[in-house]
């Protein structure tokens, strides 16, 4: 067997033809075919040498790759006990159980382990109808995932379609719109469960109304209806915030997490539920299971990524460094493309700057990556260029990627005049 130092880019690229996805390594080739093989911090490097900040990750790396605090617990685990059997109990899971617990809203510390935010929907479903919920209600943009019964909740028939049929019983709502939502629960009261993002990542990083959560909370409670909110993206930090809903106090039946509960380490993700909803699991302790929940290692990286978050400041930092680089996108923006319709927006670091033209956006992040930054385009809007960046990044780290994208965005301007020109036409 060849060892990864004998794989190089050519051969990387066509093990990906043979072996795995053929349309990946062509998307790859687009952005020149660069193979990452190394990360720490804010930076990852790519086989010939090149360091690329990484403000993409699609919102992962809120500690950054590779923190400290985050290593030294996954080592400790990974030579001590890195699987268990699944029989006997595991003190790293019953600490990354409490410390998550720590830092969840009120009334909300019964906790299901998963590999990632799509299993993590996935048990909110089954919670849900194990609590006599078996309606679900979406929004349209939202996005929770493509396994079958998460992918039923994402609202985009690109995805959905080729899978139908699909969960029944699934309707989605405009989001921000609380007054369609209650309407569609008056319709139903207490079989429904409603599953809503605070911000819409990959809509295109989508805020809703000032109210809009709160307002969500209270249709809920009033029809009976189970309120699932999914923080996979914008929890731990990420919005400025521990939870995008600590902003209107509102406390969910089910919270879910994800991306950075691994602290770029380990892929885990939660279901968090409150006593009443998750009792139904008490009753049956193998009624959803799966091997590898709570597995020890998953385990030390969550207890690693809390640590890191809180003991670093970092929510506190992705709340300055959002409002700073909001503002220094939306200023460049204008100076560059301010003739072109164009909008920033995001909460803390999950930042999104909008276009009018798909065109123009797809230009910007392939000009960014030009420029050594990476960055990510929405899955549910292909207008919309996302920034994720870590909370860690050092001030040089933030001036280079404002420099950066005053380039990317110059060079888009220079390439593209006729941009302008139709603006006026």
């Amino acid at each position: 067997m060849k060892s990864e130092a004998e794989f190089d880019d050519a051969r990387v690229s066509a093990a990906y033809r043979r072996t795995m996805s053929s349309g990946r390594a062509r998307l790859a080739e687009v952005l020149g075919g660069q193979v990452e093989v190394e990360s720490s911090g804010a930076w990852l490097t790519t086989s010939d040498g090149r360091r690329y900040l990484n403000a993409g990750g699609y919102g992962v790396f809120i500690t950054g790759a590779r923190h400290p605090a985050v290593v030294r617990e996954v080592e400790r685990q990974l030579h001590r006990h890195p699987i268990g059997t699944r029989i006997f109990l595991d003190p790293a899971a019953a600490r990354a159980g409490e410390l998550l617990a720590s830092v969840t809203p009120p009334g909300l510390h019964r906790i299901h382990f998963s590999g990632s935010g799509t299993e993590a929907v996935e048990a909110a479903i089954k919670l849900a109808r194990l609590n006599g919920r078996r309606r679900l209600v979406s929004m349209t943009g939202g996005y929770h995932g493509k396994t079958l019964g998460a992918l039923s909740l994402t609202a985009k028939s690109t995805f959905q379609d080729p899978f139908r049929p699909l969960l029944p019983d699934v309707t989605h709502v405009p989001y921000g719109d609380a007054a369609s939502l209650d309407a569609v629960l008056a319709r139903h009261p207490g079989e429904s469960c409603v599953i809503v993002e605070p911000v819409q990542g990959e809509a295109g990083v989508i805020v809703p109304p000032a109210g809009y959560l709160r307002a969500v909370r209270e249709s809920c409670t009033r029809h009976g209806a189970l309120l699932v909110i999914d923080e996979v993206q914008t929890g731990l930090g990420r919005l400025g915030r521990w939870w995008g809903v600590d902003a209107e106090e509102v406390r969910p039946d089910i919270l879910l997490s994800g991306k950075a509960l691994g602290g770029a380490v380990i892929p885990v993700a939660a279901t968090v539920a409150t006593e009443e909803v998750f009792a139904v699991l008490d009753r049956d302790p193998v009624l959803h299971t799966s091997t590898f929940s709570a597995a020890p290692i998953a385990m030390a990286a969550v207890c690693g990524a809390i640590t890191a978050i809180r003991d670093d400041g970092l929510v506190s930092r992705a709340a300055s460094l959002g409002r700073r680089l909001t503002a220094d996108l939306t200023r460049i923006l204008a100076g560059h493309l301010g003739h072109h319709p164009h909008e920033v927006r995001g909460a803390g670091l999950l930042i999104g700057a909008e276009f009018a033209d798909p065109a123009m956006a797809a230009d910007l992040f392939i000009a960014l990556v030009g420029q050594d930054v990476v960055a990510n385009l929405s899955l549910n809007s292909d207008h919309v260029v996302r920034f994720t960046p870590p909370a860690t990044m050092t001030d040089s780290d933030v001036e280079f990627l404002v420099e950066r994208f005053d380039r990317a965005a110059r060079q888009v301007a220079e390439r593209n005049p006729e941009y302008e020109v139709l603006t006026h036409a």
